[in-house]
């Protein structure tokens, strides 16, 4: 295996590792409340931000691109995942 697909490997075996976060604090406490959707919705986000940034890795090679994109895709992953936080779009998954 190269050390470019251990890298996304390594990427892709985190997002159960992040996603457990919130599950283990719902047993915990009541502010935190995620249905399946939410994490599944969650979960391709996280999966579409490692697809991305192993992209930007094999493709960009001049180290200033890729930071500035790696900071534009970061900042856009943050702002849609607040949006989604917040319930600006609502939920489809018909959570309250």
């Amino acid at each position: 295996m190269t050390a470019q697909n251990k890298r996304f490997l390594n990427m892709v075996l985190g997002i159960p590792l992040l996603l457990a976060i919130p599950f283990v604090a719902m047993r915990f406490s009541g502010e935190v409340n995620w249905t399946l959707g939410d994490f599944i919705v969650a979960g391709g986000l996280l999966l579409g931000l490692a697809l991305v940034i192993e992209a930007i890795l094999r493709v960009v090679i001049q180290r200033r691109h890729r930071i500035l994109l790696f900071v534009v895709v970061f900042v856009l992953f943050v702002l849609l995942w607040a949006e989604l936080a917040v319930g600006v779009f609502g939920t489809p998954f018909g959570g309250s």
